[in-house]
């Protein structure tokens, strides 16, 4: 490669700036589900935060609904679906601890998630299947993890890993609630660790 050829900008095709433009819009989707929720939030809203027109959107996403949907696993593509297996060495107290710290810390994350799974149970909601399916996920993957802790005499006596599973997420998504209303009252993490050490036994 010759120095004028090194010196040269590198010129980026189509399919780059479709990409771009394409996370751009998701960006867009995501703050304007976060805060008007699907029913509330329009395609306008969000060509009008990208700076384009609506008609040029659709050429990326055909419908409001694959928008949304397209928004949903993008989300989780940052926090994870429920379906990736667990670390091992990371005990069920530390891995349900970090992600609720780290959901904290990524903007609009846990908004989008509350408000959208909140409208999924109204008729007709295009992400009812999309949070029936993760639900499933959750409870499936916390109760293998509760079943392990039971095989290893560390569950208390009189749990059933079914419901803790069932359990963990209600309170999850409660506490996730109460802290989007008042931040600064609202230890997610503290209380979710104080419900887990009531139910697993120390080592």
């Amino acid at each position: 490669m010759t120095t004028n050829e090194a010196s040269r900008p590198v010129r980026r095709g189509p399919y780059a700036k479709s990409a771009e433009r394409r996370h751009a819009i998701l960006a867009a989707a995501h703050d304007v589900f976060a805060a008007r929720g699907y029913r509330g939030g329009s395609l306008q809203d969000v060509a009008d935060r990208v700076g384009m027109s609506q008609t040029s959107l659709l050429h990326y996403f055909p419908s409001k609904s694959d928008l949304l949907i397209a928004v949903l696993n993008w989300r989780d593509s940052i926090t994870g679906d429920g379906s990736t297996p667990p670390d091992p060495e990371e005990g069920l107290v530390d891995a349900v601890l970090r992600q609720a710290r780290f959901n904290e810390r990524i903007a609009g994350v846990i908004e989008l998630y509350t408000v959208l799974c909140a409208e999924s149970v109204t008729e007709g909601h295009p992400g009812r299947e999309y949070f029936t399916d993760r639900f499933q996920k959750l409870r499936r993957s916390y109760t293998r993890r509760f079943r392990q802790l039971a095989e290893d005499g560390r569950l208390r006596d009189g749990v059933e890993p079914e419901v803790a599973a069932a359990t963990l997420i209600a309170l999850w998504d409660g506490i996730q609630t109460q802290w989007l209303l008042a931040p600064e009252s609202v230890d997610m993490a503290g209380t979710l660790r104080g419900y887990l050490e009531l139910i697993i036994l120390p080592e």
